[in-house]
């Protein structure tokens, strides 16, 4: 980015979520691929964050956080809406996947167990109010 044509930064921070069920081996692949399809957008960074490690006491039936990517993206250029377009994608081909947060400066939306009508309603509105084109008079 040029001094002063310098775009305003996002940080994302995305979690995902997998039923209880997952075993290590596939929370670390889901993670990696994630990780790999994010990077082929047009973002500044990608970086693979772990959270701590999930209580034995978690019930089986609950989905279970298995980390966080954090993703650097311009918040212009449309870079966030394809961002949530590819999240949205993932989500709907990965059969363990349960959820999928994305938080931005304290303002998360969670994609889940709902219908693509619904989760595109969701998004635009996120969308809006981490825009520049949701921030114009």
């Amino acid at each position: 980015m040029n001094g002063g044509d310098a775009a305003h930064v996002l940080t994302a921070r995305i979690v995902m979520a997998l039923a209880a069920e997952s075993d290590t081996d596939q929370v670390d692949r889901l993670a990696r691929q994630l990780r790999a399809e994010l990077s082929e957008l047009d973002v500044d960074s990608v970086a693979l964050v772990r959270d701590s490690p999930v209580p034995d006491s978690a019930k089986s039936a609950d989905p279970v956080a298995i980390g966080a990517l954090v993703v650097a993206l311009s918040a212009s250029g449309g870079v966030f809406t394809a961002l949530t377009e590819m999240l949205r994608d993932w989500l709907n081909r990965q059969a363990a996947a349960r959820k999928i947060s994305v938080t931005i400066d304290g303002d998360t939306i969670e994609l889940e167990r709902a219908t693509a009508d619904q989760r595109g309603a969701l998004i635009e509105a996120f969308l809006v109010r981490h825009t520049a084109e949701g921030r114009r008079p």
